[in-house]
């Protein structure tokens, strides 16, 4: 067997992983690029492998840094079976399609502003190219074991976000682990992750390799940011992530409202995105934490705004209001148009609960930078800039270790460290060498692991 490292290596985005046996080859995930310019481009380069020879797609989970690329090979003539969570075909329904439009519509305002070298240029994909790659999907159930050529697969639940699991292949008498994202053990929204089953080899994310979350109380520090700022009479803005974290954001806030701990202020989720995955949430919550009940009592606070307009009257409102946008990084969506009218004024708030993958708006906020570029204008920050750490849907290096000794993997199991930058690989592989008897790799982008039966 031998497995190809097309992404996910000395990064956090672009997971992909082609496995090869003497018969069959699958892709274990699909993802964008997503950051620093330079690894943007790589989402343009020529495809690294034959997809007229490619048997199946295996999806750890919808995030696009893990499953956004599909469409590109769509739309390159691959027409065969994506197999994933039942939840995680339903995110994806949502997802590609917005991720086309929007890479529509940026290519439609470079061209229209002289931004772009290109005369012409054009989306990595289209609207109707993501929704046409749904079409392919194949649903399995956790745990149920499906087969791709000489190779068996299953899926085991990992936390993170709705229907995320990691993959266990099997074939000729060796068995190989991709972690995709884990999630935390108390994770306020996603039930933990559960242990696997023994493999001889594991390919295992490594995002928060290098730092442990804080042991904080998440709900009284965020009570504490919104107080703050409505004592202020402006805004908190939320660059949220459509999958998982703008439904975590809307019921922390109503429930904080309904205690008393904060004032009832106007909240919005301004993501037609993060709206149709709400009702995904709570259609398929028995995966998560929060009853149907809950979810409909955030929808009915919440004010959604569906259309451009809706969006753009939001800013008339006057007073302390709460805007919950696209995209959590910053890197596009709704919340660039929000921080253009108020990234200004010293009484907005601008709050970042997830990782910032290096190179992206929100990472440089959150580093001081004094302005940050916008649709081609350079916006002074003079906002206050806040963090909500604790809200992480990725496991730190201790509870990534504890999970390994949860799942009772044998000594010497051979593990590669993929989806981290460099230094939080590097910090990981030396903290799982002192405190483990594990084998431990970083391998290299496009270096290939062969794995002798």
């Amino acid at each position: 067997m031998r497995i190809v490292f097309l992404g996910g290596t000395e990064t956090v985005t672009g997971s992909k992983y082609l496995v090869e046996t003497e018969n069959t080859r699958i892709l274990i995930d699909c993802g964008l690029f997503q950051g620093y310019k330079w690894l943007r481009r790589r989402n343009w380069q020529p495809l690294p492998l034959g997809i007229d020879k490619v048997d199946a797609v295996v999806l750890t989970h919808a995030h696009l840094d893990h499953s956004g690329f599909l469409p590109v090979l769509y739309k390159h003539g691959y027409r065969g079976p994506v197999y994933a969570h039942d939840a995680t075909a339903d995110l994806c329904k949502v997802l590609w399609p917005d991720s086309g439009k929007i890479q529509e519509e940026d290519a439609k305002f470079l061209g229209r502003h002289g931004l772009s070298k290109h005369e012409a240029p054009e989306p990595l994909y289209t609207a109707e190219q993501g929704e046409k790659a749904t079409q392919l999907f194949r649903t399995v159930e956790f745990r149920q074991q499906f087969q791709v050529g000489d190779i068996k697969l299953e899926l085991h639940p990992v936390g993170h976000i709705l229907g995320a699991a990691a993959v266990v292949l099997s074939s000729n008498g060796k068995r190989v682990g991709f972690s995709g994202d884990v999630g935390r053990s108390n994770d306020l929204l996603m039930k933990p992750p559960a242990p696997l089953p023994p493999v001889d080899v594991l390919m295992l994310e490594s995002t928060y390799g290098d730092r442990r979350h804080q042991d904080t109380d998440v709900r009284e520090e965020l009570a504490e940011i919104i107080n703050e700022a409505a004592k202020n009479g402006g805004p908190v803005l939320i660059p949220s992530f459509a999958v998982g974290r703008a439904q975590l954001m809307q019921h922390l806030i109503v429930s904080l409202m309904d205690e008393g701990k904060i004032p009832r202020i106007p909240v919005f989720l301004d993501s037609p995105m993060a709206i149709k995955v709400s009702h995904i949430y709570r259609t398929h919550h028995d995966y998560h934490r929060l009853t149907a009940t809950q979810c409909e009592r955030a929808e009915n606070v919440v004010e959604y705004t569906h259309s451009v307009d809706e969006s753009k009257a939001i800013a008339s409102q006057k007073g302390p209001h709460i805007i919950i946008a696209g995209s959590g990084m910053a890197t596009g969506g709704r919340i660039l148009h929000h921080f253009k009218h108020w990234l200004t004024d010293h009484r907005a708030t601008v709050l970042f609960s997830g990782y910032q993958a290096g190179g992206t708006r929100g990472d440089k906020m959150m580093q001081g930078v004094e302005s940050i570029k916008i649709h081609g204008d350079w916006i002074p920050v003079r906002a206050n800039i806040r963090n909500l750490d604790g809200l992480s849907g990725h496991a730190d290096y201790q509870e990534l270790t504890q999970w390994l000794e949860d799942s009772k993997l044998p000594a010497g199991t051979e593990i590669h460290l993929v989806h981290g930058e460099p230094n939080a690989l590097e910090c990981f592989r030396d903290h799982l060498l002192a405190k483990t008897k594990f084998s431990v790799d970083v391998p290299d982008y496009m270096s290939i692991l062969t794995i002798n039966d």
